[in-house]
């Protein structure tokens, strides 16, 4: 069953955490792809210096993360790997969570990081704006309540002492994790 809107009407913090565990369906034509959400990273907006929305930054690319919890940011990073987000937080207060890795049933490591991750389940700057509880082809389900790993975020250096917060979250000792 999808998950209600209401779940996602959270901080960001919160909602990276209790994202893990959960299954993401992307159905592609009659087929339907079922991965455990294992790897997450918050950003919590206009204070948060790693944020597309620093200084309350708004423009074209980044709209997507002033909506309400449960609408999908997508964006392109370095012209090459889509990143899926997942909105928190009321409309107007920008904060979201990267998915950075999913399980898949086959055990495959093609979805951990964020760009395999939406290689693998053909996402693309279509689904931005989407709303995922309301979507026909992503959705998130329900899932099981692992035991949590804080680190710091991958890949933002460039935001100083923002960069060491530890608000990626993985599920211990999972193999699928896009960096150990």
């Amino acid at each position: 069953m999808k998950i209600k809107n209401s779940f996602f009407i959270r901080d960001a913090l919160t909602l990276a955490q209790d994202l893990l565990g959960k299954k993401l369906v992307r159905k592609i034509g009659k087929r339907k792809i079922t991965g455990i959400i294992v790897e997450t990273e918050a950003y919590v907006g206009p204070k948060d210096k790693a944020s597309h929305t620093y200084k309350w930054k708004r423009t074209k690319r980044n709209e997507a993360e002033y909506l309400k919890g449960g609408c999908i940011y997508i964006y392109l990073c370095y012209g090459i790997h889509w990143q899926l987000n997942i909105v928190a937080a009321q409309k107007g207060i920008p904060e979201c969570v990267l998915i950075r890795a999913l399980e898949l049933p086959e055990k495959t490591r093609n979805a951990s990081g964020p760009g395999k991750l939406c290689q693998w389940l053909k996402i693309n700057g279509s689904f931005n704006k989407e709303d995922i509880t309301k979507s026909k082809r992503i959705w998130i389900e329900d899932g099981s309540k692992p035991k949590i790993v804080s680190a710091k975020r991958v890949g933002i250096d460039y935001a100083g002492s923002w960069a060491k917060k530890p608000w990626r979250f993985y599920i211990k000792n999972n193999q699928f994790i896009s960096r150990k």
